[in-house]
């Protein structure tokens, strides 16, 4: 018999798109349009809806970028149309092929209240069904005029990223302003025929079911009269009925859809329209709820809901009755969908805690699973975090974007540094905007790696990021397959219903251990250096900030700040988002990012001088308050005292030129090239650098990623480089114990100045980069004569390691990883650290020695700076400061005190005495990250700390107070099942495991 699928196929997309479709609305009028565009930023709703606007013409130009436009759209629906269904169709200019990267609209009833949103693939507005005839209608569209950035093939630099530079061209052209009659009949059989095309193109070319759909698409494509479409519809819907009506194997992939609509805080718009954007996809999604009675949509993301509660109360009334019907899901249970890799262990903590506490707080509702789609890898302390928090599972998809190695599981136990595990699914279907296309549905059944052990996967289902969510389209395809032979069983349920019957179905899942590596974005721990360091300062001042303010309430009575750190911390949370603090926003985010971060520095510096004041008391002796969990120069973890005097360091000249810094411990060879080619530990008698070698050696790259600026750094990149070795000065610094280096390159500069504390080991290297580089990258190396396979890395709440050699493909790919503070490497009994104060990506390669000898060369590089020019065409361009330090001699737990000494310098104020820390703890491996007032406002104290060093640790943690009670809570500062720790008085017993992370929750007597 012929073959003739092909021409089925192709005839079936030629009369949908030519004949069916357009007959969907196979009558209309055109509507009266006017417009007003608000001056400047967005106007409230009264003030759009009360503006005078002036006529405007299908096919005029409108919207210049970032603006707003206020349309009026008028009409009457004739009196011939009574008894049918009619809508307005509302075409701004939409792009249909990006829905949530350009125009969209908002559309409102003339007495404010919301409808629904207006996006590429959702432009009809319901005016009656069935309508009487001549009703009068009056529509008002809040329309953004965003730009259209992002331009895959190829991604070009543009100026658009910034309403300070974006133009006053008008974007966009005024499309299709109508009222329409909407044949539902037609809409259905569009459906049918989309499903049933896209079912046949997916079966085995041989399958008995897929010419049964064949030959039914044909009889109804022939009983299609193409001059009568509207009149032939039904007709041509019977000739597919039974093909629909026949059941689904049973052993059929079961898919759960969840309605779902990711939108990004921050990306290639800036923070203020995401908050529309928000908006308009809940003002959708409610209304469908309303219409579809199987449907039920999630949304994650505290913050976004945060947004609607704020400025969008009439939404949010919509909001909260859909919620109490069960059919609107808080998900997640974060403030925002974080990076995971960078922020620090505490604020990891306090995106659970603010996200779920405000699902809590308004709806009575705990967030079991942590939602995370769209982040760029995840660390390795994140499942201790997620349990610590009450949660107990996972949902990501961006690991299926890596490009070397294929991740062997959907649905697996992820365990992370402490042994904590967690129930971990990532979508088969590949995508978190899942259409419910054929194509997807049954990828998702193919690709599902857990066949034959389990049979269900989750789908989020609905455009994302302002492409208004779920439609009505993708629910009606969902109703077909719910049970339809050669598809996935599809049914809409909630992400609890979801992880309750994979759970069920997969008791003893394998399991991953260690972090979850996305194989791709790896530049994201570079770009916009200024946020990041905007990110690790603040998290380090709301530390001090908190736990001197708390020290000041208990031990001078002091008002403790609950409202403003905690609105701070919301804010440091929120710029967490995953395309704010991996760098890879348009520039008016990184612009107002580094306003705001200035702005919380101001804040948080003036809270803790007032509390040290507070606590110091007035008088002239010099007090150094000490906000690290280690004591040092004489002043005790957690309070100040006047600090003791340490020894010299001298610095002499070097022959051959040059300069040595010693102080007694190290001894440090700086030669003429401003590199150091010595780093003596005294004590152990034992060089630090490779010989042959040179450290602080920076080097230059050429970075031009295939693809994505901003986020990649490919691995090709190493294939050339320029050691940066000439020097425009080397002295001695004014201080008399230190070296100061400066370097010209390209149209940049770099200032260094190499210093040694006295009686200190290490060797603190503060570097000012003026860059002007456009697509290159810098590194900071030091090549250490280690011979080390693998390096710990610290993450939230502990370190891990990473192999320093490449023996597999998973290995190789980790050619740029994420560290907090600390890198180290060690041999038996000696070691090497590399503390950073705002750094985060850096690289560690072996190499051959270069001396004759048969060992290998430990290379650490730094990477401090790239220059992307997509999205911000200006990345890290100007000043930037950081500073290093190199420990010989580290162990892990100096690795750890440096990485906190070197975040948290001492302030020095003039006081009358010394301030005894409000807790102490006996040792060193046990590190409290947090010592603050509840958030309840009872004015108990809250203390948070883990094991720092990787091992068992038994401590004593004394409270500087009289306590009543003391108990082990989870972050949320609610009681847990763990049993009560051992107490004599103010001291408790601790035994902690390995990376166990521990709040006590001290009620005060």
């Amino acid at each position: 018999m012929h073959d003739d699928r092909s021409l089925v196929e192709a005839r079936l997309r030629r009369v949908l798109d030519e004949r069916i479709r357009p007959a969907v609305y196979p009558e209309s009028v055109p509507l009266d349009v006017a417009v007003w565009h608000a001056p400047g930023e967005p106007v409230p709703v009264a003030e759009g809806l009360a503006a005078e606007p002036e006529p405007i013409a299908v096919g005029a130009r409108w919207g210049a970028p970032w603006g707003t436009s206020w349309f009026r759209v008028t009409g009457t629906v004739p009196e011939e149309w009574a008894g049918r269904t009619v809508e307005a169709v509302l075409d701004l200019g939409f792009d249909e092929n990006m829905p949530g990267f350009q125009c969209e609209g908002l559309v409102y009833r003339p007495d404010g209240t919301p409808v629904k949103g207006l996006n590429p693939r959702n432009q009809w507005v319901r005016v009656g069904a069935p309508v009487a005839g001549g009703e009068e209608v009056r529509l008002h569209v809040e329309a953004a005029s965003n730009p259209v950035i992002l331009d895959y093939h190829p991604f070009r630099p543009t100026w658009l990223g910034d309403k300070d530079t974006a133009g006053h061209e008008p974007q966009y052209t005024l499309t299709r302003m109508d009222l329409a009659v909407l044949d539902e009949t037609v809409w259905q059989l569009v459906v049918d025929l989309e499903v049933l095309g896209e079912l046949m193109a997916e079966l085995p070319a041989d399958a008995q079911r897929r010419y049964e759909i064949l030959r039914a698409v044909e009889r109804a494509l022939d009983a299609v009269d193409l001059q009568d479409v509207n009149g032939t519809a039904e007709r041509a819907r019977g000739c597919l009925a039974e093909v629909l009506a026949v059941p689904a194997a049973p052993s059929a992939h079961r898919i759960s859809a969840v309605g779902h609509a990711h939108i990004d805080s921050a990306w290639l718009w800036p923070l203020r329209e995401t908050v529309r954007k928000v908006a308009r996809t809940t003002a959708n999604m409610t209304a469908l709820i309303e219409d579809e009675p199987d449907f039920v949509f999630a949304m994650s993301q505290a913050q976004q809901w945060a947004w609607v509660k704020e400025h969008r109360p009439e939404v949010w009334a919509r909001v909260k009755k859909a919620v109490a019907e069960g059919r609107f899901v808080p998900a997640g249970g974060m403030w925002v969908e974080s990076d995971t890799n960078m922020p620090g262990s505490e604020a990891m903590a306090r995106q659970f805690v603010h996200g779920k506490r405000f699902f809590l707080d308004e709806f009575g509702i705990e967030n079991d699973e942590a939602w995370l789609p769209d982040t760029f890898g995840f660390a390795a302390g994140l499942p201790q975090i997620i349990r610590a928090a009450g949660s107990t599972r996972l949902l990501t998809q961006k690991i299926s974007w890596s490009q070397t190695n294929r991740f062997p599981h959907h649905t697996f136990q992820w365990e992370g540094i402490d042994g904590t595990r967690i129930f971990t699914h990532f979508p088969p279907v590949d995508t978190y905007n899942c259409s419910m296309k054929g194509s997807e549905l049954a990828h998702a059944a193919r690709n599902f790696k857990d066949k034959g052990r389990a049979r269900h996967s989750l789908a989020p289902t609905g455009w994302g990021d302002g492409g208004g969510g779920t439609t009505r389209e993708m629910v009606a395809r969902a109703a077909r397959v719910r049970d339809l032979e050669g598809s996935p069983r599809v049914v809409w349920e909630t992400p609890a219903d979801f992880f309750g019957k994979a759970e069920a179905e997969y008791p003893d899942p394998p399991v991953w251990v260690g972090e979850l590596y996305l194989e791709l974005h790896r530049a994201t721990l570079t770009s916009q250096a200024r946020t990041k360091q905007g990110n690790r300062r603040s998290e380090h001042l709301l530390r001090e900030a908190e736990l001197w303010a708390a020290t000041a309430a208990v031990r001078a009575g002091s008002p403790y700040p609950y409202e403003d750190l905690d609105r701070i911390w919301k804010t440091v949370l929120l710029h967490q988002f995953h395309d704010i603090l991996p760098g890879s926003s348009i520039a008016w985010v990184h612009r107002e990012a580094r306003a705001t971060y200035q702005r919380i520095a101001a804040e948080l510096d003036g809270i803790i001088e007032a509390a040290q004041r507070a606590l110091a008391g007035e008088g002239d002796r010099t007090l150094s308050f000490n906000a690290a969990p280690h004591g040092r120069g004489g002043v005790p973890a957690g309070g100040a005292g006047q600090e003791q005097p340490s020894g010299e360091v001298t610095v002499t000249d070097r022959p051959g030129g040059g300069h040595v810094l010693a102080n007694g411990l190290l001894r440090i060879e700086i030669d003429a090239r401003g590199l150091v080619v010595s780093a003596h530990d005294l004590d152990a008698d034992r060089e630090t650098v490779a010989p042959g070698t040179a450290a602080n050696l920076l080097q230059l790259h050429p970075d031009f990623p295939n693809m994505w600026d901003a986020w990649d750094v490919d691995a090709f990149y190493r294939n050339a480089v320029t050691d940066l070795t000439d020097t425009d000065e080397l002295t001695r610094g004014e201080d008399g114990r230190s070296v100061r280096i400066v370097r010209s390159f390209g149209s940049s500069k770099v200032t260094q100045v190499l210093s040694l504390p006295p009686g200190e080991r290490r060797l603190l290297i503060d570097t000012e980069v003026d860059w002007h580089e456009t697509e290159k990258f810098l590194k900071l190396a030091f090549p250490l004569d280690l011979h080390a396979e693998r390096y710990a890395s610290e993450t939230q709440f502990g370190h891990f390691h990473r192999p320093t050699h490449t023996n597999t493909s998973w290995e190789w790919a980790k050619f740029e990883a994420c560290n907090h503070r600390f890198v180290q490497l060690e041999e038996p009994g000696w070691g090497v650290a590399i503390v950073n104060d705002s750094t985060y990506g850096h690289d560690v390669t072996r190499s051959v020695r270069t001396d004759g000898d048969r060992g290998t060369t430990t290379t650490v590089r730094v990477s401090l700076l790239r220059a992307p020019r997509f999205p911000d065409p200006e990345t890290d361009q100007g000043i930037h400061r950081f500073r290093h330090a190199l420990v010989p001699g580290a162990g892990i737990a100096d690795a750890v005190r440096e990485g906190w000494r070197i975040n948290l310098p001492e302030r020095r104020i003039a006081g009358a005495h010394d301030v005894a820390p409000l807790v102490t703890v006996d040792s060193d491996a046990v590190v409290v990250t947090a010592v603050k007032l509840a958030d309840d406002g009872s004015g108990d104290v809250v203390v948070r700390l883990h094991e720092a060093h990787g091992g068992r640790a038994r401590a004593t943690l004394t409270a500087g107070f009289a306590t009543a009670e003391v108990t082990v809570t989870d972050l949320l500062e609610r009681p847990s099942d763990a049993p009560a720790p051992d107490r004599a008085g103010a001291a408790v017993a601790l035994r902690l495991r390995p990376f166990e992370l521990v709040t006590l929750r001290f009620r005060r007597a």
